[in-house]
């Protein structure tokens, strides 16, 4: 007997076949044992009895949706930034002046653990609000042995106030903080000889990130050593690569074996293919793209050729793209980079779960968390779609 059944529904299963990339079932049904996908098919085959059934009047059931990058925990806001962006200053140009990433250092740095819990609160609301069941989560804005490993703490606490799955990413080489000013190579030591080490001890972090950028981030060999640190802890890594110039960092994660590269609109087709041949996923966030009104589009072309695998993502953060909405990442992925819709639905389910290592959801297929969405919809096009408009009418997480 199955725990759970969930009848008259669509199922856009994300598993693709023949001529269908979304893997629809029309009229469908799931059954869930344990946590997990029992079975997923047409209703008329389900196999079975259940302790509990659902109907969902024709609703569309996908895999709960992933948000695979954001910097969801950090105290304060930077609302006065986008004041002077208005006004002509470029990202670059105010992370220069101390402000930028910094600036929120500053505020997290002077900010509680319960302090930081309680304002990820309601940002983590807004993404649970539109299907989202596994959130990814990078530190980032302590740059420091004391705060970092309570932004992670932070994070890990989300799961006991929230039916949701989190997923944490060390991100200590993310900026130069103020007491390094001027030399940025000892602090990338200090992040591989100390912070990875303490945090990998701890149990804190699921993954090592790191910012990849000649003039704001770390070079290509410092963020080589951080690298070199989290491989020793037994931890994958993730890269914030080529998103204001190419600085080869496409190129650097496939040679890690990273995750995934993220932002990505200046990497070339070289790079894009020694991704490929790694398993790297490209993580685009189009959001950010579109916030700092960055004007090169990634090389969509080269990814597809390559055969690339490309998750979608908000890069929910303070500075670059406060924007908790992965439904609008949908849209944007479509407008702004043109992918298909087949293309930015595989973007937040089975790639974006790709891009975190998790090869136990993104698809509705047996032996899979049953980690569900239920949308009010006609067609699975109209998530891309619609602009402000959530039409998430429930969640399922590891059955429940």
């Amino acid at each position: 007997m199955f725990d759970r059944v969930w009848t008259d529904a669509h199922l856009c299963t994300m598993v693709p076949r023949g001529d269908d990339p979304l893997g629809v079932v029309e009229d469908g049904a799931i059954a869930a044992k344990d946590g997990r996908i029992a079975w997923v098919g047409p209703r008329a085959d389900l196999p079975g009895d259940a302790a509990e059934t659902t109907r969902c009047d024709g609703a569309w059931i996908t895999p709960g949706l992933i948000d695979c990058h954001t910097h969801l925990v950090f105290a304060g806001d930077r609302a006065r930034e986008f004041e002077l962006r208005l006004q002509g200053a470029s990202y670059e140009e105010i992370a220069l002046a101390g402000g930028g990433i910094l600036s929120t250092v500053r505020a997290t740095r002077a900010a509680g653990e319960d302090a930081l819990v309680a304002a990820a609160l309601p940002r983590l609301d807004l993404l649970l609000a539109e299907g989202v069941t596994t959130v990814e989560v990078k530190s980032g804005y302590g740059l420091d042995l004391a705060t970092e490993p309570r932004m992670l703490r932070a994070a890990r606490r989300l799961p006991a106030l929230r039916r949701v799955e989190v997923a944490t990413s060390l991100l200590a080489a993310h900026a130069v903080p103020p007491e390094f000013a001027g030399r940025r190579a000892d602090f990338a030591r200090l992040v591989a000889e100390e912070i990875v080490p303490a945090i990998a001890a701890d149990g804190l972090a699921d993954a090592v990130d790191a910012f990849t950028d000649a003039a704001i981030g770390f070079t290509p060999e410092e963020t080589a050593l951080v690298f070199d640190a989290a491989h020793r802890a037994g931890l994958p890594v993730k890269l914030h690569a080529d998103q204001l110039r190419d600085d080869g960092g496409a190129a650097l994660a496939a040679r890690h074996g990273a995750l995934s590269a993220d932002h990505i609109e200046y990497a070339n087709a070289e790079g894009i293919a020694a991704m490929a041949r790694a398993g790297t996923v490209g993580v685009l966030l189009p959001g950010a793209f579109y916030f700092i009104r960055e004007t090169r589009q990634p090389d969509i072309a080269a990814m597809r050729a390559a055969g690339l695998r490309i998750a979608l993502a908000t890069d929910l953060n303070p500075g670059s793209c406060p924007a908790p909405s992965l439904l609008l990442m949908l849209n944007m992925g479509c407008t702004l980079f043109r992918l298909t819709v087949a293309e930015a639905l595989a973007g937040v389910t089975r790639h974006a779960a790709a891009a975190l290592g998790l090869r136990d959801r993104g698809a509705l297929a047996p032996g899979l968390r049953c980690d569900l969405a239920l949308h009010a919809i006609s067609r699975p096009a109209e998530l891309c779609y619609w602009i402000g408009r959530n039409p998430c009418i429930g969640r399922v997480v590891a059955g429940r």
